[in-house]
């Protein structure tokens, strides 16, 4: 049984150098690789329980995207955007030495992943979307938008608990013990004690951008050109992803399969064995 490992990555923007951190689970030498890229203000952490369940399969690679978790922060804001998310998961799987991975992305996870999924040559073999797709409504990031970026502070983990089940109340029924560990791995504590959020209040500048516009974001190219096999999850209740997409994506593009989660909103947070299961199953069937 090998334990989780933390590593970082240094990567470069055209700020500058940067380190991006990553936890690692099982067998460092097995060629079997499973690359989980979390949301938007998330962190690698949310897949611990994913990564311990599937650890005896695959060598599981959880990055913190810059300017979230244990990575650092990116003096110039302007480049939290996809091209330089992808650009680091290209130097993350050089660090690894894999010429292949499956890959699983959560929300902006899975945008990442379908940038990296679209190129020629792409080292993405196989591909799970979850709870994301090439069509972001404006009114779902408009919501997200109410609090990515405003950096509350707390006087306690459980205020910081409190904060983060009223604004993630679409992950949908999670039992006390979950609750508390999406909140212990997303939080730190200030210099003056008071408890924050670990990411970088910036990253919201390029939502704000795209919302000064209010338009949908349409990325349907991008889908269209990706060729490996595709699962589609979407939680039932989501307003990010919605049914006619997820009815297009299965009939374009890479023709994905697609699951629904009952009682959930956006985004399944893969905590419990069932959902796992879904994921799981796709993927040994490479």
């Amino acid at each position: 049984m090998f334990a989780m490992r933390r590593h970082t990555v240094q990567c470069l923007s055209p700020a500058g150098l940067h380190r991006m951190a990553y936890t690692e689970w099982g067998d460092p030498a097995n060629s079997r690789v499973l690359i989980c890229v979390h949301g938007l203000t998330r962190n690698g952490r949310d897949f611990d329980f994913l990564a311990q369940s599937l650890s005896g399969e695959y060598r599981v690679v959880c990055p913190d995207v810059v300017g979230r978790g244990r990575s650092d922060w990116l003096g110039n804001k302007a480049f939290y955007d996809i091209p330089q998310y992808a650009a680091d998961m290209v130097t993350l799987l050089a660090r690894l030495d894999v010429e292949g991975v499956h890959w699983l992305g959560t929300s902006m996870g899975g945008l990442i992943g379908m940038a990296l999924a679209a190129q020629q040559n792409t080292p993405i073999t196989r591909l799970v979307l979850n709870d994301v797709g090439p069509l972001l409504t404006a009114a779902s990031l408009r919501r997200i938008a109410q609090y990515v970026g405003s950096a509350p502070r707390f006087d306690s983990v459980d205020q910081a608990e409190a904060f983060v089940r009223l604004v993630s109340a679409p992950f949908g029924q999670l039992s006390d013990a979950q609750w508390r560990h999406l909140t212990e791995h997303v939080i730190r504590t200030a210099a003056d004690g008071r408890i924050e959020f670990a990411y970088d209040p910036g990253i919201a500048e390029a939502l704000r951008k795209s919302l000064k516009e209010g338009k949908d974001i349409d990325l349907w190219p991008l889908y269209d050109a990706i060729r490996c096999p595709t699962l589609v999850l979407r939680g039932a209740l989501s307003d990010l992803l919605l049914p006619e997409t997820v009815a297009q994506m299965a009939s374009r593009g890479p023709r994905a399969r697609t699951t629904e989660i009952a009682g959930v909103g956006h985004a399944p947070m893969l905590l419990d064995a069932a959902q796992v299961n879904i994921v799981s199953d796709f993927l040994r069937q490479a």
